[in-house]
């Protein structure tokens, strides 16, 4: 016996292996569709809008192997202070570290307040600049001592209460993009460990400077209850001193709050 066909409009069931879906729900199919892939690409422009601007620090790879002479600081973390580059211009400090994850205070301690010669690739991001000792001539005492160049002393401005964040000196400064947040609080506190400065970036300048070279309320190299605080939106209160055009933090760390 011949079935009779059924009335009316087939159900639009779907059949995984032909060719096309029903009619039925190609119109339903497409606007999921649809909204599956604008929601994607919601998702990813969240994200991408939600990452730190990663700034303009950098290895300054261009001005090539970079050798200078200079008085070198040990403490709170080595920091070479270099004489005017030019007669009326202004003297600079530049943050020391080694290469990789490694600080140079080995190097740096048998030779502090002397003249050096320091030889590496330097890394800058606004104010702030470091110097990434290695090569043939690292660090070592100067084979051509300038004449009469002698640091100024350093100079109080005060007892400050600032906000931001504590940041390994050579990730911010450039070696690392961005170098900043909880993603990068691990590397941070490995570059701690291992000796490279600490910075605290601060969201409002003093004397026009949002970046400090980070050390204890003694100006000391700063405790590991430091790590703790690493990547973390936090206020400190401390004295801050100038060193030419470098700041340092000297931070009483049993101030230390979360925001």
């Amino acid at each position: 016996m011949q079935q009779k066909k059924p009335k009316g409009k087939p159900d639009p069931f779907f059949i995984g292996w032909a060719k096309k879906p029903p009619k039925l729900l190609q119109g339903f199919l497409f606007f999921v569709s649809a909204v599956l892939v604008g929601g994607a690409a919601g998702v990813a422009f969240s994200i991408g809008a939600s990452v730190p601007d990663p700034g303009n620090g950098t290895f300054l790879w261009s001005a090539g192997y970079q050798t200078m002479t200079g008085v070198v600081e040990a403490k709170p973390y080595p920091v070479l202070r270099l004489p005017p580059s030019e007669p009326g211009g202004e003297p600079r400090a530049l943050l020391l570290s080694g290469v990789g994850k490694r600080g140079v205070q080995g190097l740096a301690g048998p030779l502090d307040g002397k003249q050096v010669d320091a030889g590496g690739v330097l890394l800058k991001r606004g104010t702030i600049e470091m110097l990434q000792v290695g090569g043939q001539v690292k660090l070592r005492a100067a084979e051509t001592p300038l004449n009469s160049f002698e640091p100024q002393p350093a100079e109080d401005l005060g007892r400050w209460r600032l906000s931001g964040e504590v940041c390994d000196g050579k990730c911010y400064v450039g070696a690392m993009r961005p170098g900043v947040g909880l993603a990068h609080k691990a590397c941070a506190n490995l570059c701690l460990i291992g000796g490279v400065p600490p910075v605290f970036v601060s969201t409002s300048p003093v004397d026009g400077s949002s970046f400090f070279l980070l050390a204890d309320a003694q100006g000391n190299p700063v405790p590991e209850d430091l790590y703790d605080l690493t990547a973390l939106f936090i206020s400190l209160e401390g004295e801050i001193e100038r060193r030419d055009d470098l700041l340092i933090f000297k931070a009483d760390l049993t101030t230390a709050k979360r925001l």
